[in-house]
């Protein structure tokens, strides 16, 4: 998660009119976000596990779907470039949230 973060932290340095180097920082947020979904499965409680999980895969899949189709130039589902974009932001975005809430509301 924090390699995510520091991608994050890219993304507010390096706006979208910086090209490449936007482009870098968001594929490393997006990617180690989604892997680090994935990855807390083992420290959660079933429920979040399984969202976690869920959150996850969308936001690696979409990032692959995404990157392919600005490499290759289709690929969208329909939905555009930020229409993609949108769905793999709001799954990571939703993920932090939940996590951020699940552990809080621990006790042991």
């Amino acid at each position: 998660m924090m390699i995510a973060s520091i991608g994050a932290i890219g993304i507010g340095v390096f706006p979208e009119t910086t090209g490449t180097l936007h482009l870098l920082v968001s594929g490393i947020t997006f990617f180690f976000t989604g892997l680090s979904a994935i990855i807390s499965y083992s420290i959660s409680r079933l429920l979040m596990s399984i969202i976690s999980v869920a959150l996850g895969l969308i936001t690696l899949v979409i990032f692959v779907l995404y990157a392919s189709a600005l490499f290759f130039g289709s690929g969208y589902l329909g939905l555009g470039p930020g229409g993609l974009e949108r769905v793999m932001a709001y799954a990571a975005l939703i993920w932090v949230i939940g996590i951020g809430a699940h552990f809080m509301g621990r006790t042991g």
